[in-house]
C-alpha cells in the first residue's frame, strides 16, 4: 500500500503544474475580497454566470452568487435540488492585522499606523517581515478606492519593528505570548517630514494618491498581510510556502474541482465563506443566511416556491467542510498523537471530528457518510489519511462543519495538512495539495 503520494510517479507532472496555478492564485488572493474577486474571475472564464443576470434557470446552468464582495457560492445545476447537493465549503479569510479606525500618529520622527490583529496569530511572527496593505476606502465624495500597496515588487513595503537582541534582556524573560503585545503591532508607515511633520507628510500622500483624509480611516477596510509571494520550498521543489494557505489551499482545490467537473448527476456547490478565523460571525460568514438564501433563490427561479423544498435540499445534501489541519512536524512531535496525526505527503486528511478536548464544538461525522466516502475514494484511487488536531488535552480547533450540519446535511472535515499553520509563511506538500483536489473531484462525482 502506498504511503506517500510521491510514489505515484505518473502524477508528478500534474502535481507540479497544479501547484504553479495554485501559487498564482495565492498571490492574487491575499485577502477575502481579493480571493472572492479571483474566484469570480476564474468561474466566469469557466462559463459561470451571475445569478442576478439570469432571466430564468434550467438544469445544466452554472451560476454564482457574490455576497458583499467577500464570500461566493457556485452552483452547477446538474440535478433536482430536493435530491440533495454535493457541497464543498471552505473559507477565504486568513489571520492578519487590520488597520484601526484612528490609526495614524507620529513619534520619534516616524509615522505609524495602529492595528488590531484578526484571528489566531502568534504576535511575534508579525515583526520584522515585509508587509503589504490591501483594502477599500470610500471617500466623502462617495468614490470607492482600492488600496494595494506592497505586493508588487515595485511597491514600497511596510513592517512592524522588533527589539534588537542587545536590548532584549527584559523581553527575553517574557513568554512568547507576552513578548510582543497587540498594541505594539504598529506598522511603520513613513519617515520623511513635510513642513517639519512626518504625520503631515503621510496625510499629504494619502490625499494625493487616494483622495482620502485621515478621518476616512474611520470607515475604511484596510488589511495588513505579508508582502512576499508564494515560493517553492526544498531543493526538490516539493512544497509550497505562502501566506494564507489556511484556508486558500482548500478553497483553490475546491474551486478547481467545481470548475473542472463534467457530466455530473448531482447538483454540485462550492461555498467560499468569510470570517471563519474569528468564529464564523457576521453577514459574510458561514453562519449568515446567504447560502441558504441562495438555495431558495435558485429554487424560486427554477419554479419551486416552497420553504420545505429548501429544507429538503439542504437536509439531503452531502458536505465536505474543506479546511486545513496540522501536519506532524518533526521539530514539535510532542504535541501530536503520532498514531492519529496527519503527515506531509500522505494525501488529503479526513477529520471525523475537530473541536477541542472533549470534542467541544465538533460536528462528529456519522459513520455511514464516512464509509461512503471511503468507498468512493477507493473507487477513484484517491490517497487519503485520517488525523486529529493534536493530543486530546493539547488544544484543538474548529471549522464550519457544525454550522452546515445544523441543516441536517451529512458533513465531514476533509483538507490539507500544513506546517506552521496561522504563521505568515505556511507550508504544504504539493502532493497533498493535488490529493486534496482529486478528493474533492471524486466527492463531487458521487452518485
Amino acid at each position: 500500500m502506498e504511503k506517500s503520494y510521491w510514489e505515484r510517479k505518473d502524477d508528478h507532472d500534474a502535481i507540479m503544474a497544479f501547484s504553479e496555478d495554485y501559487k498564482a492564485f495565492l498571490d492574487r488572493a491575499k485577502t477575502e475580497r481579493m480571493a472572492a474577486k479571483e474566484i469570480v474571475r476564474l468561474a466566469e472564464e469557466a462559463g459561470y454566470k451571475n445569478f442576478y443576470d439570469m432571466d430564468s434557470l434550467k438544469r445544466g446552468d452554472k451560476i454564482y452568487f457574490l455576497n458583499k464582495e467577500k464570500s461566493v457560492v457556485l452552483f452547477d445545476l446538474a440535478a433536482d435540488f430536493e435530491e440533495g447537493m454535493a457541497i464543498v465549503a471552505s473559507h477565504i479569510d486568513s489571520p492578519r492585522l487590520d488597520i484601526k479606525a484612528t490609526p495614524l500618529y507620529e513619534e520619534e520622527n516616524v509615522a505609524l499606523l495602529k492595528t488590531h490583529y484578526y484571528g489566531g496569530i502568534k504576535k511575534y511572527q508579525w515583526t520584522a517581515i515585509p508587509l503589504a496593505i490591501h483594502g477599500v476606502v470610500v471617500t466623502k465624495d462617495g468614490k470607492k478606492h482600492e488600496v494595494n500597496i506592497g505586493s508588487d515588487p515595485a511597491d514600497p513595503v511596510f513592517t512592524v519593528t522588533d527589539l534588537l537582541p542587545h536590548l532584549s534582556k527584559s523581553q527575553n524573560k517574557k513568554t512568547l505570548a507576552e513578548g510582543i503585545l497587540g498594541e505594539n503591532l504598529n506598522v511603520l508607515f513613513g519617515h520623511k517630514p513635510l513642513d517639519g511633520s512626518v504625520e503631515e507628510a503621510a496625510k499629504a500622500l494619502l490625499k494625493e494618491k487616494y483622495g482620502m483624509d485621515t478621518d476616512d480611516f474611520e470607515t475604511a477596510e484596510l488589511e495588513v498581510v505579508p508582502a512576499f509571494n508564494a515560493r517553492d520550498i526544498g531543493l526538490d521543489r516539493s512544497m509550497v510556502a505562502a501566506y494564507g494557505q489556511d484556508d486558500k489551499v482548500c478553497a483553490y482545490a475546491s474551486l478547481r474541482a467545481q470548475l473542472d467537473g463534467k457530466n455530473r448527476t448531482k447538483t454540485c456547490v462550492a461555498v467560499f465563506a468569510d470570517k471563519e478565523e474569528i468564529g464564523s460571525v457576521g453577514n459574510t460568514s458561514m453562519s449568515a443566511k446567504y447560502f441558504e438564501n441562495a438555495v431558495a433563490e435558485v429554487l424560486y427561479k427554477l419554479g419551486v416556491d416552497s420553504n420545505i423544498a429548501v429544507r429538503r435540499a439542504l437536509a439531503n445534501s452531502m458536505v465536505l467542510s474543506a479546511d486545513v489541519t496540522a501536519a506532524l512536524d518533526p521539530n514539535y512531535p510532542e504535541v501530536m498523537d503520532k498514531k492519529n496525526a496527519a503527515r506531509l505527503g500522505e494525501g488529503v486528511c479526513m477529520m471525523k471530528y475537530t473541536g477541542a478536548r472533549g470534542k467541544s464544538s465538533t460536528n462528529d461525522a456519522n459513520v455511514e457518510f464516512v464509509a461512503a466516502l471511503r468507498d468512493q475514494f477507493a473507487k477513484d484511487n484517491v490517497l487519503w489519511q485520517t488525523g486529529e488536531m493534536g493530543k486530546v488535552d493539547e488544544g484543538g480547533g474548529g471549522t464550519v462543519a457544525y454550522i452546515l450540519a445544523e441543516t441536517g446535511a451529512e458533513v465531514v472535515d476533509l483538507g490539507t495538512a500544513l506546517f506552521s499553520m496561522h504563521a505568515p509563511f505556511e507550508v504544504a506538500s504539493k502532493a497533498d495539495i493535488y490529493s486534496t483536489y482529486k478528493a474533492y473531484s471524486s466527492f463531487l462525482a458521487m452518485k
